[in-house]
């Protein structure tokens, strides 16, 4: 079985809802996967909008150090930088300049942009990354090379 993930908060390619944009109550939505191969050491996953007026893609969450056995995480993911409950996982930086820099942040893309895509990527890596709380996309990114199993993604869509 190959590695999949999707979310009961909104169907691949359809419309997030507004519960989980910067327009609502900014909560991050529920995930699920299955099939994690069984040498994965650890989870990763990155949420981002490539659609930004951003050189880079748009960082709307980070959160690593998910233990393998996972199956999902529920809605509404605190935005601390170590989390123990609901889950163990440590959470990275987002795009924002100021206030919530680390943990999900969600849609608010610029008004009369059009629409934005948002993936949220599920990565299974070989080893243990070992990051601290609150590093940034390009720190990830460089502990992601060469490690990655598998990266499926699920993606929703939101415009102003």
């Amino acid at each position: 079985m190959s590695l999949t993930i999707h979310s009961t908060a909104f169907e691949n390619g359809a419309v997030i809802p507004l519960k989980h944009t910067g327009d609502g109550d900014d909560v991050s939505p529920a995930l699920q996967w299955q099939g994690v191969p069984e040498n994965a050491a650890e989870l990763v996953l990155i949420c981002d909008d490539p659609d930004a007026p951003t050189p880079q893609p748009w960082v709307h969450w980070l959160i690593y150090g998910l233990a393998p056995d996972l199956t999902g995480l529920p809605e509404g993911i605190p935005v601390d930088g170590e989390l123990n409950t609901p889950v163990a996982a440590r959470q990275g930086k987002n795009s924002w300049p100021s206030g919530q820099t680390v943990g999900y942040r969600g849609p608010a893309p610029p008004p009369g942009h059009g629409t934005h895509h948002y993936h949220f990527r599920l990565y299974a890596v070989s080893e243990p990354l070992g990051l601290p709380a609150g590093v940034d996309r390009s720190v990830l990114d460089q502990a992601l090379a060469g490690k990655v199993l598998a990266s499926p993604e699920v993606v929703g869509t939101y415009e102003r």
